[in-house]
């Protein structure tokens, strides 16, 4: 939210938009996981965490333990990511 703020968006805008990416990759990806046949545990709590934020990763302790853990760890990275090249990505093409 602070960097959104000082990028010049709209955080009320940002947080919205993150918790329906959060319900609608919570609802959808078990499904196309499914349909792709991604059955390890590890690979489907780590796509889950990436694109459903803290949704998806409580979604992906509902199927297991190690889907959550692998979850909250693709969460933490893709957090983690976001907050060092967001800014930097902005400064070059700003």
């Amino acid at each position: 939210m602070g960097i959104v703020e000082k990028l010049g968006g709209i955080p009320s805008l940002t947080a919205a938009v993150v918790i329906l990416t959060g319900i609608t990759g919570a609802a959808g990806a078990p499904w196309v996981l499914d349909r792709l046949a991604i059955r390890e545990p590890a690979v489907r709590g780590f796509a889950m965490g990436l694109v459903s934020h803290g949704i998806g990763t409580a979604r992906a302790f509902q199927e297991s333990e190690q889907t959550g853990a692998f979850a909250g760890l693709g969460m933490g990275l893709n957090a983690l990511m976001t907050a060092v090249l967001v800014p930097v990505l902005y400064s070059i093409f700003a």
